[in-house]
């Protein structure tokens, strides 16, 4: 079997291809121009340099390559969390130009299998519930993410419904674990450590993290599932109030600071509130039926 990664260098592109070469895979991927690939040529992967907003660049590598699958991984994440709300309309339009690119050249070229990485924490759900795999993406929250939601929403859409494609919808919740924010040492736990961390209003919003190696035991598995949606979350989604203090006791930092909601909105987007109060969490149901999903406890969960 023949693999595309695109987003090879992201934050769990690089070590999907690393186990999907351990398992034997014919890997290739594409990343950005000028992007560093020395890691990658290290584990023999064939890599292509492809501005992925040029529609022509972009169907003349998957020509080349013919993959029988191809796994959209890209995303455009800032190093500094503090950049992530800046962030977001450039990953929007990623996925809005980027992915039609990408899928088109699929559908072409007669790829037979298209996995997608979308949001697991971006969901509609009444407060108190968890959404599951027929739930929409949050289309309705405020600003920059609902935008992103509908760009996400549309693509998803494409992907299921394309003809002659088995189409595979991954929505991943919060990665953790190493390379990601969260994780000892990180950058957002430095911050943390700096008190920069806050709890805003009732910090209600309920957040689905993953392990970033249970995340790419999934989209392994997934090369060979049933086509669909799946929520690629942990068991025990958490509000803010309650996984946050208890990640900053886990890291040795001091308890995030409480701030109400008018004060918060003197220095803080509607959008970066919505992350403290307008977040629901997710069920992994489908993903442990036909994907056989084993996600392990949030390793900061019991640290109390």
């Amino acid at each position: 079997m023949k693999i595309l990664v695109a987003g090879a260098t992201g934050t769990i592109g690089l070590p999907l291809i690393r186990a999907l070469c351990a398992l034997g895979y014919d890997v290739s991927a594409i990343t950005r121009p000028k992007t560093e690939k020395a890691c990658l040529k290290e584990i023999g992967v064939k890599t292509y340099a492809v501005n992925i907003f040029d529609r022509t660049e972009v169907q003349t590598a998957i020509s080349a390559i013919r993959p029988n699958v191809i796994i959209d991984q890209m995303t455009h994440l800032p190093s500094d969390p503090a950049d992530i709300l800046s962030s977001i309309p450039h990953d929007t339009h990623l996925h809005k130009l980027g992915g039609q690119n990408l899928l088109e050249a699929a559908k072409l070229l007669n790829v037979r299998r298209y996995i997608m990485q979308s949001k697991g924490f971006y969901l509609d759900a009444p407060e108190g519930c968890l959404a599951d795999e027929k739930a929409s993406l949050s289309i309705q929250a405020p600003d920059i993410i609902g935008e992103s939601c509908q760009v996400l929403a549309d693509y998803e859409n494409d992907v299921t419904q394309a003809p002659n494609l088995d189409g595979v919808i991954l929505r991943y919740g919060f990665f953790y674990g190493p390379g990601t924010w969260y994780r000892p040492h990180s950058i957002l736990a430095k911050q943390s450590c700096n008190e920069e961390s806050v709890i805003i209003g009732s910090g209600k919003a309920i957040w689905s993290f993953v392990h970033i190696d249970d995340a790419i035991a999934a989209t392994i598995a997934a090369l060979h599932a049933k086509p669909g949606t799946y929520n690629i979350v942990d068991d025990h989604p958490l509000p803010v109030r309650q996984w946050l203090p208890t990640f900053m006791q886990w890291i040795n930092a001091p308890e995030p600071k409480k701030i109400d909601i008018e004060e918060a909105r003197k220095t803080i987007s509607e959008a970066g509130i919505y992350f403290h109060l307008g977040l629901r969490g997710a069920s992994n149901h489908l993903a442990k039926k036909h994907l056989g999903f084993k996600p392990r406890p949030l390793l900061w969960a019991g640290s109390n």
